[in-house]
């Protein structure tokens, strides 16, 4: 039996095999000549003590012990090409583990997508940054992968309660990711490494006997006594199916109008809305490891903050270490910043989301929209960037303390954000009571972590895509819409998941209970 040890090291012991060798020999009282391999499961960094530690959890495999690599293979998937079919609506991380466990119940999954293939989004990612042309259909929200493709591709969820995580990480593995995200307590892809992940994905489905369908748009659902009975597309094409999952992302609006034309229930929801803020990365990483200088053993740091404000939660949000602001507009006439890393999380700059918790009662302006209020509040402000900003997808943008302070940058210095910014005074982007949030958020912001608070921070304005402005209700067991029988809401967009990992699991879910709706065996879990 391997013997386990759980303890912490140096940065530089951990980066060390021979190192790392003699630290879990001296923990374990045995001599660094009887270990034949060290094993580490869980890996986190603990930069609480001006000493940064690594902290480790692993097992020693001593020379007396056999010892093989794991290797994490992928499920035996069989060929589908003959069986029921199932419609999928999205081709993003829910949309697209909703196909490989149909398949893994044998059952044919048609994946629709509005947008280009994985490698065909680039030339339209280009233009948003370089000609600031919008592609509604193809951008960094819409096409194959979803939003997280070319945002990061973060694996990280705090929710424990949504279903198996090692899963999906080990189905990335599988599908040629580093094994490091099975061990590094907040795994990461990288945006540079994601998308030919994400192309061997759809390859195996295909190569199952299922279909994915490019540049596809879904433009109504077939209805009949409350029972789905398939979809129309943009084209005019129809396709039958009983069963559709919808996994659509959180920026499809033409969808959530279109269920509310249809007078399908869906409900306004809170989400949250702010700037993003970019910092020098080696700022962020002595303020975070308490030294001058990081070194080579240590990643660029993150971090993390939330604060109550007037009895609103303001946080930071998919915080993006040694990374750049992209632009992430769905729609011409409307500005969206984000933020991505590449895998070695190696530009000179750290970005958040910095955002404010919404509540039900801020969209009151909008009500004439019902349940599309919140989307609407979303959309005022995405145009009103775009307006204030020049027209084109240059991001209005500021000083940390010159907003603190309601004063106009007189300049802004060259960001990370590809199209470029114009100094704007963010008062004007936003309702009068987020900007008070936001403004005393940041001060509080700096009393917690010395040097935050600053005028080389540049804010870029809006971050406004957190999470769906929309709830498409569903039955808590079954998964189907409360009034449409056959229809499955799934991922962020109908807002039942937060991220890659949160929306590949309630995908899964979803597809685990078609079958079940058609009295397949379902496999033991």
């Amino acid at each position: 039996m391997p013997k386990e040890f759980q303890f912490q090291v140096s940065p530089e012991a951990a980066a060390n095999e021979d190192l790392l060798a003699q630290q879990v020999a001296k923990f374990l009282k045995i001599s660094p000549a009887d270990i034949q391999k060290v094993v580490v499961l869980k890996r986190s960094f603990d930069a609480r003590q001006k000493a940064v530690k690594v902290n480790l959890k692993g097992n020693a495999f001593l020379v007396d012990e056999d010892y093989t690599a794991s290797k994490i293979e992928l499920p035996n998937y069989p060929n589908v090409s003959n069986q029921q079919e199932v419609i999928v609506v999205g081709a993003g991380p829910a949309g697209l583990f909703a196909a490989l466990q149909l398949i893994e119940l044998g059952l044919k999954p048609i994946v629709l997508e509005r947008g280009k293939d994985v490698r065909g989004r680039r030339r339209d990612l280009k233009a948003i940054n370089v000609d600031g042309l919008v592609n509604e259909d193809s951008n960094y929200c819409f096409g194959e992968g979803g939003a997280g493709t070319y945002s990061d591709g973060k694996l990280y969820t705090r929710s424990k309660k949504r279903g198996d995580i090692d899963r999906i990480l080990e189905l990335f593995v599988g599908f040629g990711a580093t094994p490091d995200i099975m061990v590094d307590a907040h795994p990461h892809i990288g945006t540079n490494k994601l998308p030919q992940i994400i192309q061997d994905i759809r390859d195996k489905i295909i190569a199952c006997g299922g279909e994915v369908l490019f540049e596809t748009r879904v433009t109504d659902f077939i209805v009949k006594n409350n029972e789905m009975k398939g979809v129309i597309l943009k084209n005019g094409d129809l396709i039958s199916a009983t069963n559709v999952i919808l996994a659509t992302g959180h920026s499809a609006r033409d969808i959530f109008e279109l269920l509310h034309k249809k007078n399908i229930l869906i409900e306004a929801k809170p989400f949250a809305l702010g700037v993003r803020a970019e910092h020098p990365q080696e700022l962020i990483d002595k303020i975070q490891y308490s030294c001058d200088y990081r070194g080579e053993f240590l990643p660029p740091a993150p971090y993390s903050v939330v604060k109550q404000v007037n009895g609103r939660g303001m946080y930071s949000f998919c915080m993006c270490p040694g990374g750049v602001i992209a632009p992430c507009a769905t729609s011409p006439g409307e500005v969206v910043t984000n933020g991505w890393s590449p895998s070695k999380r190696d530009q000179s700059t750290a970005n958040s989301g910095i955002v404010v918790e919404l509540k039900l009662e801020d969209f009151k302006p909008y009500q004439k929209f019902g349940p599309l209020a919140g989307m609407e509040f979303q959309k005022a402000i995405e145009q009103k960037a775009w307006h204030l900003a020049g027209e084109t997808q240059k991001a209005p943008a500021q000083r940390m303390v010159d907003f603190t302070q309601n004063k106009i940058s007189q300049n802004i210095p060259k960001t990370s954000y590809g199209p470029g910014t114009t100094s704007v005074e963010m008062g004007e982007v936003f309702p009068g009571f987020l900007s008070q949030i936001m403004r005393q958020g940041f001060s509080e912001f700096g009393k917690s972590m010395k040097g935050y608070l600053t005028n080389e921070a540049i804010l870029h304005a809006p971050e406004s895509r957190t999470s769906s402005p929309v709830r498409i209700p569903r039955d808590h067991y079954s998964l189907e819409h409360l009034q449409i029988k056959g229809l499955y809401p799934c991922g962020e967009g109908a807002g039942y998941a937060g991220g890659i990992i949160s929306a590949a699991i309630d995908g899964e879910k979803c597809a685990l209970k078609v079958a079940e709706s058609l009295n397949l065996v379902l496999p033991q879990k």
